[in-house]
């Protein structure tokens, strides 16, 4: 019979604990997410014509979900702090909303699927916050993991 998997962030008294990985190797770790806001075709309309009054919805967008990333240690209570080397959040306007994608990239003991699920949100979060003025009807839906890749470290 198989046991059930050790859970990593809880000692043996139940109590919560940052996992230690102090012993395993350096390597180089990305991760990928994707999330969707769906809009109003009205509101599509306006971010892609640069028309919302609260101004360039997506350049704000990017900068929130890149800030999001390097503080996710901040907000998510277990989470390493990671050395970001690369984080870049995307976007494709679509008739039916904006799906934002985010890739973050580290050299570390631990991955950054955390980082890269937060930047996807908190730049969703940004796009409803500059949005909801006039568009009621948003839903931020689909927040993924889509990828998430380690490569063996180098050789000492």
């Amino acid at each position: 019979m198989n046991e059930p998997p050790s859970l990593t962030h809880l000692r043996e008294d139940g109590s919560a604990a940052m996992v230690d990985v102090s012993g395993k190797p350096i390597v180089r770790r990305e991760a990928v997410a994707e999330g969707f806001i769906s809009l109003r075709e009205e509101t599509v309309s306006a971010i892609a014509d640069g028309q919302m009054p609260k101004g360039d919805v997506l350049a704000v967008s990017r900068i929130a979900g890149i800030q999001a990333a390097k503080r996710t240690a901040e907000l998510i209570p277990l989470c390493h702090q990671l050395p970001l080397t690369k984080v870049a959040v995307d976007f494709s306007v679509e008739k039916k909303g904006v799906r934002i994608t985010c890739s973050v990239r580290t050299d570390a003991k631990t991955g950054v699927e955390m980082e890269a699920l937060t930047a996807v949100s908190v730049a969703s979060l940004t796009i409803y916050d500059m949005c909801k003025a006039i568009d009621k009807e948003m839903v931020i839906e689909e927040v993924k993991l889509l990828q998430k890749t380690k490569e063996e470290p180098a050789p000492q």
